[in-house]
């Protein structure tokens, strides 16, 4: 059996339906024996985690009075496509796997950006203004709704909240963009690559770190002397990330995800912080034991008189990083679109807290050696920064250069999800999670292996469409046309000619639709073993391998 256990942490809600009314709780979720088989206990327990290391730094600094935890706050941008209901009716690929399979691309585009800066759709501005009223029923302030790079691509962020509630708000936010769309006549899709050559759909993770009583710890101070706290949390992102970039990797590999990692708009698969040109320099001196203060903001002058001039910003933002500081928080921009946030942010609360309890400790020990917070700080932390700012680039993640010097770095370049899961198997990360309370062993292992076989099974579901999708409408057209061309040559020529080019693209076809069989059976009989295993750990690894470097480039194909 399994038990529930209300969460009173994040607010009830009630959901209509039609004429009906039904009262929702937010819920943990665990079994017999007690291991968490929710989203919701991990991420609970990595921010009891978080929050006891967190109190440990503010104590060490005299800033711990009136404050009694520390909680992580989210702020999470959702991405979608929205396209005519009627005709994604007609697309099997669509409605069995979210994305289309076949297709020719557009001649047209995101080329022009036009899009983008185009006005909101009349059609589209109805459906958000109906999103937006439902969710504002439900206790979800959205804050912003735009255009995306795409054609019929849109965007909608709400104000940030405490990361559970964030958490519970975000997976609500998806099935109100879906629900709203089908009374619109249109159909929303969230997967993260529906339409080859198109932007794909993700989700930005702003994440910080706040007291209960309200004061962001990721927001610096201009006087450099008062920011050995705010820097202090900087470096322990800095090394939790360093540390175990292969496993923030992991939490948000999926099948839909691979597609889109490293496209427009989306950060590669190596994993590296942003810092800016402020934060970057302030680091820098840190690093060799000094401290400095943040640079002002400077004004940008336009040059005519009616316009004031404008307060600029210090720190500009890479929208090429996958994990970016952006003034008083990271952004964790490769969540996919139709991911639960809770798991990646379960996953960086623990680390975090880890790196956090490593340096709290150190400073603790050079105190007990010389007697002064600050000194302690500065030497802790610049031997932070010296030991692990391999992970800070602050150029091009998308450049060819960036990849080979990620590499000469020694940061994991783990480009699909057969390459990125099995990070979790390393037995120093089940102790990190086991250590700080988050998950057992036996949790972890149950949920790696539930993301390879979601992983496994939604690949084969995706080439069992494409051979049903080839077999009964493209075949048939093909050979219909060939048959009219054959004819329309025949009636103009006194000798009947026969079309060699669209015979051998069609036996190209019939030829490709055999490997991609073959492959499934390959992968079917790998299943089979697996489960005969007993769900082993590296029976799941091997099919996911065959399916990355076989299936995968077969469906392509």
């Amino acid at each position: 059996r399994g038990y529930t256990a209300w969460d009173p942490t994040s607010p009830a809600f009630i959901v209509r339906n039609g004429g009906e009314r039904t009262l929702c709780i937010p819920t943990c979720f665990v079994s017999w024996t007690g291991e968490s088989l929710d989203q919701k206990t991990p991420l609970l327990r990595s921010e009891e985690a978080l929050s006891k290391q967190a109190m440990r730094v503010l104590r060490i600094f005299g800033t711990a009075d009136g404050v009694s935890r520390v909680v992580t706050t989210l702020g999470c941008e959702q991405e979608y496509f929205l396209v005519d209901d009627d005709l994604a009716s007609m697309r099997p690929d669509l409605v069995l796997c979210g994305r289309t399979l076949i297709g020719a691309n557009s001649p047209k585009g995101h080329q022009l950006d036009d899009h983008y800066f185009g006005s909101i759709p009349h059609d589209v501005q109805a459906y958000m203004a109906a999103v937006e009223e439902r969710l504002y029923e439900l206790g979800i302030p959205a804050k912003t709704r735009h255009n995306e790079v795409a054609p019929r691509q849109f965007e909608i962020a709400p104000l940030f909240e405490r990361a559970n509630v964030a958490a519970d708000h975000q997976m609500l936010t998806m099935s109100i963009l879906q629900k709203v769309a089908r009374h619109h006549g249109m159909r929303c899709l969230l997967h993260e690559k529906p339409f080859a050559g198109l932007n794909g759909t993700g989700k930005h993770n702003n994440w910080a770190m706040s007291t209960d009583t309200g004061h962001n710890l990721l927001n610096p101070s201009k006087m450099g002397g008062h920011n050995l706290q705010f820097l202090t949390f900087v470096c322990a992102v800095v090394r939790a990330l360093d540390l175990h970039a292969d496993i923030l990797r992991a939490t948000v590999a999926s099948a839909g995800n691979d597609h889109r990692l490293g496209a427009n708009e989306a950060p590669p698969a190596i994993l590296s912080i942003y810092t800016g040109t402020e934060l970057g320099a302030v680091l820098s001196e840190l690093a060799q034991g000094k401290t400095s203060e943040f640079a002002t903001s400077a004004d940008i002058d336009l040059g005519t008189t009616p316009i004031p001039t404008l307060e600029r910003h210090p720190g500009d933002r890479n929208r090429t990083s996958p994990f970016a500081f952006i003034g008083n928080r990271f952004e964790f921009r490769a969540i996919g679109g139709t991911a639960s946030v809770a798991w990646p942010n379960a996953v960086l609360n623990t680390i975090v807290a880890e790196s956090i309890d490593w340096i709290a400790s150190e400073i603790e020990r050079h105190i007990d050696a010389n007697g002064s917070v600050e000194a302690a700080a500065v030497d802790v932390l610049s031997g932070v920064l010296r030991e692990h700012d391999r992970v800070i680039f602050n150029g091009d993640n998308y450049s060819a250069q960036w990849h080979e010097e990620a590499t000469k770095r020694g940061l994991p370049v783990l480009r699909g999800t057969a390459d990125a899961l099995p990070a979790f198997r390393q037995n120093d990360i089940g102790e990190i999670f086991e250590h700080y309370g988050v998950m057992s062993k036996a949790e972890l292992t149950a949920r790696v292996d539930v993301l390879f076989e979601t992983y496994i099974q939604v690949m084969l579901i995706e080439a069992r469409t494409a051979i049903m999708m080839a077999e009964t409408m493209v075949l048939p057209a093909a050979t219909r046309y060939q048959t009219e061309l054959a004819a329309a040559v025949a009636a103009t020529s006194e000798v009947g000619l026969e079309c060699p080019g669209t015979v051998g693209r069609l036996n190209d076809l019939v030829s490709w639709i055999t490997k991609l069989e073959n492959a499934i059976g390959q992968a079917g009989t790998a299943i089979h073993e697996q489960e005969a295993m007993a769900h082993s750990g590296g029976s799941v690894d091997a099919q996911s391998r065959h399916i990355q470097d076989t299936l995968i480039p077969t469906l392509e194909a």
